[in-house]
């Protein structure tokens, strides 16, 4: 019946990152109050675990920023939306273009879309040409991601910077 009782251990590393050897977590923790530090597992799955002495506010506060930082210089692709009609005047058309290569400069996807009312569902011929010259136009720019395809009554192509 002479059973001993497995003190859990763990391996310490202080906050300049020299490590100060394998001690029981009771040992740990006095320690990192004796300092004035918190103790952080930051390996769990080590055999032994290893702890950290560490501020784990101040930690914590760098972590924060550090993902801000990051968030703040990622580029988020937005999808802008040219809606023109079947009538759409050559001007018009041309005016259009120009601000779709504007997006897609800037980095976002472009997606025309051609609306149909009523009876102009008859003629889709108008907006396939409609789709073809935009299509023509940003040929040096863009390239077709998706489409042309019909969505409702609408006639959409989405294109993509090259």
């Amino acid at each position: 019946m002479n059973e001993q009782i497995q003190v859990p251990q763990v391996r310490v590393i202080d906050a300049d990152g020299t490590q100060l050897g394998i001690k029981t977590i009771q040992e740990a923790l006095k320690l990192a109050n004796k300092i004035g530090l918190d103790l952080v597992e930051v390996a769990p799955n080590a055999n032994p675990p290893v702890c950290k002495l560490m501020d784990f506010g101040k930690y914590r506060y760098e972590l924060s920023k550090k993902e801000k930082e990051q968030r703040k210089k990622q580029h988020v692709i937005h999808v802008k939306e040219i809606r023109l009609r079947p009538k759409t005047d050559k001007h018009d058309l041309e005016h259009k273009i120009r601000h779709a290569k504007e997006f897609l400069e800037s980095g976002n996807k472009v997606k025309t879309t051609v609306v149909f009312r009523g009876r102009e569902m008859i003629y889709k011929e108008f907006g396939y040409q409609i789709l073809t010259e935009f299509q023509e136009q940003l040929a040096d720019t863009a390239k077709v991601e998706k489409g042309p395809f019909e969505e409702g009554r609408n006639l959409v192509i989405v294109f993509t910077k090259k």
